[in-house]
């Protein structure tokens, strides 16, 4: 299942938290509108103020509104005029929400990370085994495209968190990016044994010991260089906090050096993995083309049926680390 191949058809609802980013909820409306005028078989959720759906609807053929719904959520009131963390939480659950209700395929959200994180393992679960989920976002190489790890769900882990970030990402290269044996490589700042801080002395022989899925390996230690080339590794795990200010650095030197003839560029969204459905959070700085690729990486994923394959490969390495002994 190559990421460069043609979208797979097929209808794909989508929940767009209307209230989620620095610039909403105008930017999302734009995002959504593009995203639907671009995709005939789509349906968008709008999770929002009713005035904010209303735009989108406004704007598109009247042909096409039937593929556009509403959910009322987070309203403003005559005691709360301006929009507050409370007002801009209550719009990602209930989006969240909808999906755990099925009345949604995935979520799109540009808001508060932590509150999509937490509203999405509450709302959906989380896999066996997963502690902390991870948010994963592709960056293009010299070599071609590589998974980094996580960009900003968990800032803190320990060494067992990132052995299961490394199971997601390498799941997520089998499955999303077609990657026979996809190589696992830990950020850090040498690769001299012993080199960095406790956390990147004590996780490289956990990873090395680990059974990863889809025939993956670990491959060392890597650099911020190799992130760059990806000729050393396809995945690069790291916690939250570096992962975030590599990701947000990467991306605006791609945009300011790269002309956009110089081939297509991922989608600046993440998607969270580990939790019961297909979570994509853009950056909270978006623009409606940012909000557009992500919605459009949203229905990708579920047309593809992306996160339920992940799921399977990594449930025999969940259920060995919960069950080593195999015992009850």
């Amino acid at each position: 299942m190559s990421a460069d191949a043609a979208p797979e058809s097929g209808t794909a609802r989508i929940a767009v938290d209307l209230l989620g980013g620095d610039h909403a909820p105008a930017v999302v409306v734009d995002g959504a509108l593009r995203a639907c005028q671009a995709d005939p078989a789509l349906q968008l959720l709008l999770v929002g103020p009713v005035e904010a759906s209303d735009a989108v609807l406004g704007a598109l053929d009247p042909a096409d509104r039937a593929r556009v719904h509403t959910l009322p959520a987070g309203l403003r009131g005559p005691d709360n005029p301006e929009p507050d963390v409370n007002r801009v939480e209550s719009g990602v659950r209930a989006a969240v929400l909808a999906v755990a209700q099925g009345h949604a395929d995935a979520v799109v959200s540009a808001g508060n990370t932590g509150a999509t994180v937490s509203s999405s393992a509450l709302g959906l679960g989380r896999w066996p085994g997963v502690r902390r989920p991870a948010l994963a976002a592709v960056l293009p190489t010299a070599a071609g495209r590589l998974i980094l790890l996580d960009v900003g769900a968990c800032v803190d882990p320990d060494e067992k968190t990132l052995a299961v970030h490394a199971r997601l990402g390498a799941a997520y290269a089998s499955v999303v990016h077609d990657l026979a044996a996809p190589r696992v490589g830990l950020l850090t700042i040498g690769t001299e044994r012993g080199k960095g801080d406790r956390l990147r002395r004590v996780a490289p022989g956990v990873l090395a010991a680990l059974d990863l899925p889809a025939g993956a390996r670990y491959a060392g230690l890597v650099e911020g260089d190799d992130v760059v080339t990806g000729v050393r590794a396809d995945v690069v795990v790291t916690d939250g906090f570096t992962g975030n200010v590599l990701l947000k650095g990467l991306e605006t030197a791609y945009a300011l050096v790269r002309p956009p003839s110089t081939g297509e560029m991922p989608p600046r969204a993440a998607i969270l993995l580990g939790v019961g459905g297909t979570v994509v959070v853009c950056h909270g700085a978006a623009t409606g083309d940012d909000v557009a690729d992500g919605i459009a990486l949203a229905a990708a994923l579920h047309r593809r049926a992306a996160v339920p394959a992940i799921a399977d490969l990594i449930q025999p390495q969940a259920a060995a680390q919960e069950n080593p002994r195999g015992g009850s």
